[in-house]
């Protein structure tokens, strides 16, 4: 047997703890009753911090993109919504990324099918704007909820005269994290897509949404507004919710261990986070990251669309939250 580093008699016959230090960084090995740095805490460490990003911004930058490459040349033209906060170049929280995405009149982006669970809100979009999920074609229109759930065949299309642009959700810094990466181009490239026979699991319309908030009571907890989801969960990874603020309202200060990701689908408002105040309107998209105090408020009233990895947290037993006691 071949032995790298120090031996174990020079490990053994150690004359003092700096000298067994300087043995054990030769194999690899580190004194557990000396570490750096804490490898247990009594809260989360909020690397993650809240941030936003705005529509106004991403659709004037998609639509350079536009004149600038095609979906020949890009799988997806979309636009990235990286949390610099934490120092991230990719992720918009621990377990979540967001995207604004476009597709232009005339345009069909490949089909293709990944381990990551994915979803989409759509922003602005025409009729002729469709998403083709295993085979059967889903209409986008503005506020429709879409699901690819992972490893469904999925790609899209543009048949109207006008962009379609939109808001994607993935879980791929989860799969990141956990590493069972699949991807997988359709061999059809552009699949084509029938219309459902029936209402399709996959897509939740604005117009259903909207009978559904009206009809909901408010959340006992007064956290959530009025609040209806979408499946239960709507994948595997993460739930979806839609929120009715009422004019005039501020919800009560929530925090959670599970990641959050907003996007107001209409109105406008403000989410105050650690005594941080962040003003969004229709499209934009905001994060607040696992175990910051938040609380949202509105004057004349707003839907926001809430993206959690709460399932995750669930089934990992993970799960745990901070809300005002009810009764």
């Amino acid at each position: 047997m071949d032995l790298r580093g120090a031996t174990p008699q020079e490990l053994r016959s150690a004359g003092s703890l700096e000298e067994l230090y300087r043995s054990l960084a030769t194999i690899d090995m580190g004194p557990g009753w000396n570490k750096p740095t804490p490898s247990l805490y009594p809260e989360p460490k909020k690397k993650f911090p809240p941030a936003i990003w705005h529509y106004v911004q991403a659709k004037a930058a998609l639509d350079a993109a536009g004149r600038l490459i095609n979906t020949e040349l890009a799988e997806r033209r979309n636009l990235i919504l990286a949390n610099a906060g934490a120092g991230s170049d990719y992720a918009t929280a621990t377990t979540l990324v967001s995207a604004y995405q476009m597709i232009m009149p005339g345009e069909h982006a490949r089909s293709h099918r990944h381990m990551p669970n994915a979803l989409r809100l759509v922003v602005d979009a025409e009729p002729g704007t469709y998403t083709v999920v295993d085979g059967v074609r889903l209409e986008m229109m503005p506020g429709d909820v879409l699901l690819t759930p992972n490893w469904c065949w999925h790609g899209h299309g543009n048949d109207s005269k006008a962009n379609g642009y939109w808001i994607d959700f993935l879980d791929v810094p989860l799969v990141h994290l956990l590493e069972p990466m699949f991807f997988e181009p359709n061999p059809d490239e552009y699949a084509k897509g029938v219309p459902p026979e029936t209402p399709s699991p996959a897509h939740f319309p604005w117009a259903e949404s909207q009978k559904r908030l009206a009809a909901a009571a408010p959340d006992p907890s007064g956290c959530f507004g009025r609040q209806i989801e979408f499946g239960h969960p709507a994948m595997a990874t993460t739930a979806l919710f839609m929120m009715k603020l009422d004019a005039g309202s501020t919800t009560k200060p929530y925090r959670t261990t599970a990641n959050n990701i907003f996007s107001p689908v209409e109105g406008e408002g403000e989410t105050v986070v650690e005594g941080k105040s962040f003003e969004w309107r229709r499209g934009d998209v905001f994060v607040v990251p696992a175990w910051l105090s938040h609380f949202h408020r509105c004057d004349k009233g707003a839907v926001l669309f809430r993206v959690t990895d709460e399932p995750t947290m669930q089934k990992l037993g993970f799960l745990r939250e901070e809300k005002p006691a009810h009764g």
